[in-house]
């Protein structure tokens, strides 16, 4: 009866949702301590149907990675704001109405989760990343909380390397 049981390996160590680093290029002087919330890339497959007679048979259809949203520390010194704003100006400059090419403005970025000691132990790489959305966050005055930016990031591919 008891081997109906199933245990739980003894060295069984599950990954964590604070252990990780989302590393963007240095070009960009986006600093990963900058970074305090996202998600891991997602997913979604549309499906296609063949209809025959009184039935019905699906196949798959295209797949897309879906945006990724990213909450950011705003510091005084250095400005995220600054560094994020840069990039975006890579893309779309407001002032002007210049629009970027793609290869200047899409980036590899690195979502990297770790162990407890600090290694990478899950690496995923997001390949053609560029901005679509910014937020800047509210502001009160009965409020003291950490000021922060958010942004909504879209993909070409992402790759899971281990």
């Amino acid at each position: 009866m008891a081997d109906l049981l199933m245990k739980m390996p003894i060295p069984y160590e599950p990954k964590r949702e604070n252990r990780w680093i989302l590393r963007f290029p240095s070009s960009l002087g986006i600093n990963e301590w900058y970074v305090e919330s996202t998600s891991r890339p997602k997913l979604s497959i549309t499906s296609k149907e063949i209809e025959f007679l009184n039935t019905s048979t699906f196949v798959a259809g295209r797949f897309k990675w879906e945006p990724l949203s990213v909450k950011f520390r705003d510091p005084i010194g250095p400005s995220a704001t600054q560094a994020v704003m840069e990039w975006i100006r890579t893309c779309a400059e407001s002032v002007t109405g210049r629009m970027g090419y793609a290869a200047g403005y899409k980036k590899n970025v690195d979502l990297e989760m770790l162990d407890p000691t600090g290694v990478v132990v899950e690496k995923w790489i997001l390949e053609g990343v560029f901005l679509t959305g910014y937020d800047g966050g509210s502001l009160a005055y009965n409020s003291d909380n950490i000021a922060s930016i958010s942004c909504q990031m879209v993909m070409d591919r992402c790759i899971l390397v281990y």
